[in-house]
């Protein structure tokens, strides 16, 4: 998701901006460490979600197409998908960001808070002050500073979940949906999908369990949760993995349990949505970030 056409882009297009740190953290997630100065930023309905908190500085920094606020170090801007905005910075400040591709964030969403994705609100705002995601959001930049991967992953989940929990940010949109699953067949197939993660799941079990056509079972899954039905199960059978690898368990036994076909399958399943293999993100995981190789078995 780091394109030209997101914010994270129009930043490294920027002469004046200046990157300080980047983790791609797979699953349509990344975060940078930027430092910026004398520079005017246009961000022109941009790809993706992006949460950004000022670690230093900011006084200089103000929106010029919103209110005439000026930043300050601990403000959080919240820029959701295709919200166009223009920035004037007068003076040299550091600021943390994270990426969220609208899939991902709606998949956050709906499995976190058993809600069905379409009822997902992310309004804008701009030098708010909220002090837990201002703490996930901090830990994101410790993360990047130290490159440690396995932290950034959990500052970046924290951050969803905080964000939506704040009923500033996570209200709920009210209508009346049409289509999608009710909430009740919903949670079946996430109870089912859970309980069957060591093996493979086709379309039509999925569809019997919701007693739905396998056409109808993949355009209504994805309305209610954000992604298609494989996407799900592979995020599902990924942070299975995860939570796996934290014990001593061979990593070829772990992706047998996980539904993999092989060590190798999982390997390489595991670092297209991580951005690091299971065996690094083990020693993360143990703390034995010192030295850590980002390639490997």
């Amino acid at each position: 998701m780091l394109h030209t056409a997101s914010i994270f882009g129009s930043l490294s297009a920027s002469s004046r901006a200046r990157r300080l740190g980047a983790l791609d953290m797979g699953a349509n997630r990344a975060a940078a460490l930027w430092q910026n100065s004398h520079d005017r930023m246009h961000y022109e309905r941009p790809d993706g979600h992006t949460f950004s908190f000022y670690l230093h500085g900011g006084d200089g920094t103000r929106r010029v197409d919103g209110a005439p606020l000026c930043g300050r170090p601990g403000a959080l801007c919240i820029m959701p998908q295709g919200a166009s905005s223009e920035w004037e910075i007068t003076e040299r400040f550091e600021f943390v960001h994270l990426y969220i591709a609208d899939d991902e964030l709606c998949r956050l969403f709906s499995e976190t808070f058993d809600r069905d994705a379409r009822l997902m609100i992310l309004p804008e705002a701009t030098f708010d002050e909220a002090p837990a995601v201002a703490f996930a959001l901090s830990k994101l930049a410790t993360a990047l500073q130290s490159n440690h991967h396995v932290m950034a992953e959990e500052a970046s989940v924290s951050m969803a979940y905080q964000i939506f929990a704040d009923p500033r940010y996570g209200g709920q949109k009210q209508f009346t949906l049409r289509g999608g699953l009710a909430p009740q067949v919903r949670r079946r197939l996430f109870d089912y999908i859970e309980a069957e993660l060591h093996r493979q799941i086709s379309l039509r079990e999925l569809a019997c369990t919701a007693n739905l056509s396998e056409f109808h079972l993949q355009r209504m899954f994805k309305q209610s949760c954000g992604v298609s039905p494989h996407s799900f199960i592979l995020n599902r059978r990924i942070e299975k993995a995860r939570r796996m690898l934290a014990s001593a368990e061979p990593i070829a036994e772990i992706a047998a349990a996980c539904g993999f076909s092989h060590q190798s399958h999982l390997t390489r399943a595991f670092k297209t949505m991580t951005g690091i293999t299971p065996f690094a993100y083990r020693l993360l995981s143990n703390g034995n970030s010192a030295n850590t190789p980002w390639i490997g078995n």
